[in-house]
């Protein structure tokens, strides 16, 4: 169905028409000029993430549904990550004229299932047209005790450096859909150079050998045999809200915490520079799966730059006070990776043969 036969109003009725809120404090979900939320005793938590097409996300190899996911994710992980309970999201839209009903009422799969997993309501947003690509902006607010919001600015030294799951896998895998996007295009571009080359010579361009490189081209399949949890990983990230609960019911709250979207390095920059410290953490310690290492070799990468740089992984970073070591035995999951420091001594990183190297963060790059 085009977009179009709907109208604005009419996508919105549509995509809009099976979503209910559950949150006592949504008071005024979709449909009016402006959703009302109450937040009594509590304080409220706001973040919003742009997703620009081309930036942020390629539709050659994420469909719909899990952009979605991933965008309702990344949202409700910035709430977790300041140790607070996500309960709205507001979700704006510009699209473009490829853009079909069929896509977006994926898209809005992708964000429900995820809202529904967290407890999360859907109470509104904006759709409008895009002449540059698919453009999302999705806001989540949650809410959190005051004595409980954990910022960035709160670590001290002695604090011990934490980390959930393991790392660079979600780069890992943007790496393999890189690949197998390039050996695609290749395909496509030599069958149009031979086709080009017949017609030029005045044979006939739908030769015998042609349509086999055509039909192979059209049954493309990408090689992800052996690397599918580093396809997950890029594709459906999960955001650690278990982990918060789990914090909660142990009776810690970490000092300071930060999700991980740009790489280890760069949030543990940002908790060094935002709590005036410093900080050492030991290449040993750092959590890596097997599937990320073996791609790592594969592609000749160095598996600790993948670890600190590779970033989307969208674990949780924090630090707890030496005197909570013992309560982590209760969570599993959780390295320990490292203490932070006097901000005199500064921020390194300890290789297995002992050496110190200053600690360097690639985070996000404006590469226009």
């Amino acid at each position: 169905m085009e977009i179009k036969e709907l109208g604005e109003f009419g996508l919105i009725d549509h995509l809009t028409q099976d979503i209910t809120s559950k949150n006592p404090s949504t008071i005024l979900g979709i449909g009016d000029d402006a959703s009302v939320i109450c937040h009594e005793g509590k304080e409220t938590l706001i973040s919003t993430n742009m997703f620009m097409e081309g930036i942020q996300f390629d539709l050659t190899y994420i469909d719909m549904y899990h952009l979605g996911y991933k965008c309702g994710t990344v949202a409700i992980s910035n709430i977790f990550a300041m140790n607070g309970q996500p309960t709205q999201l507001l979700v704006s839209i510009a699209i473009g004229k490829r853009i079909k009903v069929n896509d977006l009422d994926r898209f809005y799969a992708g964000l429900k299932a995820v809202s529904e997993k967290w407890g999360v309501d859907i109470i509104g947003g904006d759709t409008t047209a895009s002449y540059t690509g698919l453009a999302i902006n999705v806001t989540c607010i949650g809410n959190a005790q005051k004595e409980t919001i954990t910022r960035r600015n709160g670590a001290s030294p002695t604090d011990i450096i934490c980390v959930s799951g393991d790392l660079g896998a979600a780069y890992m895998g943007l790496q393999i859909l890189e690949r197998e996007k390039s050996v695609y295009y290749q395909q496509i571009e030599e069958y149009n150079k031979k086709l080009k080359a017949l017609e030029q010579n005045g044979k006939q361009a739908q030769s015998d050998a042609l349509k086999v490189e055509k039909e192979a081209i059209a049954n493309f399949q990408p090689d992800f045999a052996g690397k599918e949890y580093l396809i997950d990983r890029q594709l459906k990230p999960e955001a650690q809200g278990e982990l918060i609960h789990q914090l909660h019911s142990l009776d810690i709250k970490p000092t300071a915490m930060i999700d991980i979207s740009d790489g280890l390095a760069s949030e543990l920059k940002h908790i060094c520079k935002q709590s005036q410290c410093g900080c050492r953490i030991y290449e040993d310690k750092l959590p890596i799966d097997y599937q990320t290492a073996v791609a790592c070799e594969e592609f000749n990468l160095n598996l600790t730059t993948a670890a600190l740089n590779g970033g989307e992984d969208y674990e949780l970073l924090f630090t707890i006070p030496i005197s909570d070591h013992a309560k982590l035995e209760g969570i599993k999951n959780i390295r320990q990776i490292g203490y932070i420091t006097e901000k005199s001594l500064g921020e390194y990183i300890i290789t297995r043969d002992g050496s110190e190297f200053e600690l360097q963060a690639q985070g996000w790059v404006n590469k226009t």
